[in-house]
C-alpha cells in the first residue's frame, strides 16, 4: 500500500488497494491512515453493496437505513436489498427518486451533529458521476483549531453550541420539524466547541453547521458575532480538500475532526453515491430520513 498526501492539513490517496480482498493488516494500514489524514481516498473500486457494507463495517457498527414504519421484511419485499446502504442520488425511475440529497449545494457541515452521539465516520462510494459539478470538499478541523489566537482559544474552552436539527444543510426543514424564527429555539444537541478526538487525542474546532446554531448562555447578537468569527477559521483554501469524484472512489472520512460541503450540479444529470455510515459507541440509531442526513 502507497500513502500519498494530497494536502498538507488534510486527505490521503490509499495507491494499491483492493478493497474487495482485504485482510486483517491491510485494514489496519487504512485505519491508521484514515486516523492520521482525517480523510482517505481509494480508487478504482468495484463494489458490490455487501461488499461496501463489509468493508465499512470494519471501522464499527452500522447504521440501518432509516426505513420509517417499515419491518426489515416489508423493506426486503418493496426491493431493499440492503439495511446499511443508503442511495444518495438525483436519479429518478418512473417518476420516483431513487435515492435522497438531490442536486443542490449543500453548506459545510458535520453529520448529525445535532444527534447527542453523531456518527464516528461515512463511507462514500461513486457508481454514477456527472461530467461536471457535484464536488465533495473537506476541511480539517484540526488545523482549524490549531490557527486560532490564544485569545479566541481561551474563550471558547468552556463554551458550547447548541446544533440545529430542524433544518438539513442544504436549508430545508425536517420532516416532523417546526419552522423556528430564533437559533435559541432551535432543537438540537448541545456539544463542546472544542473536542479532544477519542483515539488521536488532537483537539478539534466542533461547529456543526453555521445557521441556525447558538452558542449556549450568550446574548443572540454576541452568539451570531462569535460564531461569524470561529467560521472564518474553519474552511480556509489552505485546511481544504477538494474531492472530483470518478467512478469506483471510495472515501472515508473521520466525522469528528472535519466538516464537508458539495457543490452543486446539474439535475439533468446521473449522479449515484452510496453511503454506509458508523455509528458512535453508544448510539444505536438516527431517528432521520436519510435524505436529510446530510450532503454528499
Amino acid at each position: 500500500m502507497d500513502i500519498r498526501r494530497l494536502t498538507a492539513h488534510i486527505g490521503a490517496d490509499l495507491v494499491g488497494v483492493d478493497l474487495a480482498r482485504l485482510d486483517a493488516g491491510g485494514f489496519a494500514e487504512i485505519y491508521a491512515a484514515w486516523l492520521e489524514h482525517q480523510v482517505i481516498r481509494i480508487r478504482g473500486q468495484s463494489l458490490s453493496d455487501a461488499a461496501l457494507q463489509d468493508f465499512s463495517a470494519r471501522f464499527g457498527p452500522l447504521e440501518k437505513i432509516p426505513l420509517g414504519r417499515l419491518s426489515d421484511d416489508e423493506a426486503r419485499a418493496r426491493g431493499i436489498t440492503n439495511l446499511y446502504v443508503t442511495m444518495l442520488s438525483n436519479i429518478k425511475v418512473n417518476g420516483k427518486s431513487i435515492g435522497g440529497l438531490g442536486n443542490g449545494e449543500a453548506a459545510w457541515h458535520s453529520d448529525m451533529s445535532y444527534i447527542d452521539n453523531p456518527p464516528t465516520a461515512s463511507v462514500l462510494y461513486s457508481v454514477e458521476i456527472p461530467a461536471e459539478g457535484g464536488n465533495t470538499c473537506f476541511a480539517s478541523q484540526y488545523a482549524a483549531f490549531e490557527a486560532l489566537p490564544a485569545e479566541l482559544k481561551a474563550r471558547i474552552e468552556r463554551l458550547s453550541i447548541k446544533h440545529d436539527a430542524a433544518h438539513t444543510s442544504v436549508g430545508g426543514l425536517r420532516p416532523g420539524y417546526s419552522p423556528v424564527s430564533d437559533p435559541r429555539e432551535a432543537p438540537g444537541a448541545v456539544h463542546p466547541i472544542v473536542r479532544e478526538h477519542p483515539e488521536t487525542g488532537r483537539r478539534a474546532l466542533f461547529l456543526g453547521r453555521r445557521e441556525w446554531a447558538y452558542v449556549v448562555g450568550l446574548p443572540l447578537a454576541e452568539s451570531e458575532a462569535l460564531l461569524d468569527e470561529l467560521w472564518r477559521y474553519a474552511a480556509p483554501p489552505e485546511f481544504v480538500l477538494t474531492q472530483q469524484w470518478a467512478v469506483g472512489d471510495v472515501i472515508v472520512w473521520d466525522n469528528r475532526c472535519t466538516v464537508h460541503r458539495r457543490d452543486e450540479f446539474d439535475d439533468n444529470s446521473r449522479r449515484l453515491l452510496k453511503r454506509c455510515q458508523v455509528l458512535a459507541p453508544g448510539s444505536t440509531a438516527r431517528g432521520e430520513p436519510a435524505a436529510s442526513a446530510g450532503a454528499y
